[in-house]
C-alpha cells in the first residue's frame, strides 16, 4: 500500500535522488490517485512546483515535476513525473503505475456506462 503525507507528517526527504520516472499522466491523474500534494507550491529555487512525498514497502520515496519553472504547464500538461527515493524504486513505480491504470479503466467503464444509458 502507498502512503502519501500531508506537509505537517512528511518524513525527511533528504538524500533522496532521482531514480526513475512516471510517463504518460497528468496531473490531474496524480491526484485522483494519490491526492493533493505533499507540498503543493514552488519550492524556493522554483524547481518543483508540486511533490508528493511517499511511503512504500518502509522505504520514503517522492514524486515531483523537475525544472519545468512553469506552475501552469504543471499542472496542465506535464506527464513525465520524476520518482526520487534512496534505494530502487521500480517496485514502487509499478505500484503507482498499476494504480493509475486501475483508475483509467474504471473512468472508462464509467464513460461507457453513461453512454449506453443515453
Amino acid at each position: 500500500m502507498i502512503q502519501v503525507f500531508d506537509e505537517m507528517t512528511a518524513p525527511s526527504i533528504n538524500g533522496t535522488s532521482l531514480k526513475g520516472y512516471i510517463e504518460g499522466w497528468s496531473y490531474d491523474d496524480m491526484v485522483h490517485v494519490l491526492g493533493e500534494p505533499t507540498f503543493n507550491e514552488p519550492s524556493g529555487d522554483d524547481k518543483t512546483q508540486v511533490e508528493w512525498v511517499c511511503k512504500f514497502n518502509d522505504q520514503v520515496f517522492t514524486i515531483y515535476d523537475w525544472k519545468t519553472y512553469d506552475r501552469e504547464f504543471t499542472l496542465n500538461k506535464l506527464t513525465t513525473w520524476n520518482v526520487g527515493g534512496m534505494e530502487n524504486a521500480s517496485g514502487f513505480i509499478q505500484a503507482v503505475e498499476r494504480n493509475l491504470a486501475r483508475t483509467l479503466v474504471e473512468k472508462l467503464e464509467h464513460s461507457l456506462e453513461k453512454a449506453v444509458k443515453k
